[in-house]
């Protein structure tokens, strides 16, 4: 199975590092990017196998980055998972429709996002 990595693309220090905790608990490599334009060189280098997206980000602001990700032949199958506070009606559409696969609210709630983790990349390797 081996460890994947997971892109963090957030500008929120505290949140960067309960998903980089909560990822490794995960067993898998973790990659941060607090804005978009750093986040589009990082996922066109590394090529990892899940992204975290705030939606809020300065730059290319989440939706945008999601846009061209799905439209970019290379990196459309590379899963993308919203992570936004705006929760209001018709959130949710948006980001799916920009090309997200999921979407999580936040505050993240830990157990979802490990089982969306372990839905999309498998369970964590043994040690």
């Amino acid at each position: 199975m081996g460890r994947k990595r997971i892109l963090c693309v957030e500008d929120n220090d505290s949140n960067m590092r309960l998903v980089s905790r909560i990822v490794e608990g995960e067993k898998h490599e973790f990659l941060g990017a607090t804005d978009g334009l750093t986040a589009l060189a990082l996922v066109r280098r590394e090529q990892p196998d899940l992204i975290l997206l705030d939606i809020n980000i300065p730059g290319l602001n989440g939706l945008d980055l999601a846009r061209r990700l799905k439209t970019d032949a290379g990196l459309a199958s590379i899963p993308v998972i919203a992570t936004t506070a705006n929760v209001l009606l018709g959130d949710r559409e948006r980001c799916l429709e920009a090309g997200c696969d999921e979407y999580l609210p936040k505050p993240l709630d830990i157990r979802e996002l490990q089982s969306i983790l372990r839905s999309y990349l498998g369970h964590p390797a043994k040690t």
